[in-house]
């Protein structure tokens, strides 16, 4: 009993230790140790998708997508249906260029290329060409917060552009309890957290943009069906509908577009995709 009453008051000290320190806020920089939660998903409707679309960016707007395709004399920037998938208006790239990500802001889209160090930039509505801008790495996803534009390069770096000047305001590194994480591609900014695809898997980073840390991932294993496979590539491509929460996902040469929810990853209850703990 003596031996009980010495140790007693030793564990609950261990135990109050343990549950402060779990208590001390996260700040930039720092990366909690805890093992960053997975979510799935629920398919809630699919919707077909031009196979021979190279996805390298996806754009929700109106009813519709804007999306920029990829690959050496096959880039190009489209306005595509919901429903149908149909092409409503395109314009190719120069067959010298790789298209990459794009995004919509302030009634002009910009769009990446991969390794040619330049981006441009175009009117909504008519797709005429009213500027290019350069930058110095890579072009792979293209996002926006409102304020900024937000750019990856495949490396663990996400890039804060003036909309205006195009020129570098700031950058963060993307880290979770493992570390920095590679090949950041495609992007899309929901509801003050940057989503992005990794290129060469099926999960999504959920990614604080002040501080790069991964909130979470989304896990998208299976999504493409088997007999949909052959010919298809990886995983890429983000779209959000802000006034109807809906949240499209697609792949590189895939032949379907999805819209999904995500679920928890201990009760498995359906949930929005804003609704994250």
């Amino acid at each position: 009993m003596m031996l009980l009453r010495g140790v007693l008051p030793f564990l609950l000290s261990l135990l109050l230790f343990s549950e402060t320190i779990a208590s001390i806020p996260i700040g930039p920089g720092i990366v909690s140790s805890a093992a960053t939660p997975v979510y799935g998903y629920r398919v809630l409707a699919v919707h077909p998708h031009d196979p021979a679309a190279f996805t390298q960016g996806l754009v929700y707007y109106q009813g519709g997508f804007y999306e920029g395709t990829g690959l050496r004399g096959r880039s190009s920037l489209r306005r595509v249906a919901l429903e149908t998938g149909r092409v409503l208006q395109k314009r190719d790239l120069p067959d010298a260029y790789f298209g990459e990500g794009v995004t919509l802001f302030d009634d002009r889209l910009y769009q990446l290329t991969w390794q040619s160090h330049v981006g441009f930039v175009y009117d909504r509505a008519s797709f005429d060409l009213l500027g290019t801008f350069d930058y110095p790495t890579e072009g792979w996803g293209l996002t926006h917060n409102g304020r900024e534009l937000i750019m990856s390069d495949g490396t663990p770096t996400l890039h804060f552009l003036d909309p205006v000047t195009l020129q570098e305001l700031r950058r963060v590194t993307v880290r979770d309890e493992n570390g920095p994480v590679q090949r950041l591609n495609e992007l899309e900014y929901i509801r003050g957290d940057v989503y992005a695809n990794v290129w060469l898997t099926d999960r999504i980073a959920r990614i604080d943009p002040a501080t790069g840390r991964v909130l979470a991932w989304i896990d998208l294993s299976g999504l493409l069906p088997p007999e949909d496979r052959p010919g298809a590539n990886v995983l890429n491509g983000i779209a959000w509908d802000e006034t109807g929460h809906r949240l499209f996902v697609t792949g590189k040469l895939w032949p379907k577009l999805f819209q999904i929810e995500l679920t928890r990853p201990d009760s498995k209850v359906f949930l929005g995709v804003v609704s994250f703990p």
